[in-house]
């Protein structure tokens, strides 16, 4: 991957949406929700005043509109600032 972001902006892979509830009943794609959880893959340098918490590797918890969807070789990434991260799992 050849994605760095900038200053306080991390690049983040979405968790796959389920496919089937707990009791076993699948989900159509139409009625799957867009997935709050993913992995960090890639973190700026941070702020002068704000340092960076987040490290590649972290799974993390995220607002459900945040951030701006990107597609690098087929696959979809979500590029955020670390605020928009609401807790490291």
């Amino acid at each position: 991957m050849t994605i760095k972001p900038l200053a306080d902006r991390v690049l983040i892979e979405p968790k796959e949406a389920e496919t089937k509830t707990a009791s076993g009943i699948f989900i159509p794609d139409t009625a799957k929700e867009k997935p709050q959880q993913g992995k960090v893959v890639a973190v700026g340098n941070g702020k002068k005043d704000e340092p960076m918490e987040l490290k590649v590797g972290d799974n993390v918890l995220y607002g459900k509109y945040s951030g701006t969807e990107i597609t690098v070789d087929g696959k979809s990434y979500l590029m955020m600032r670390q605020s928009d991260v609401l807790a490291i799992m």
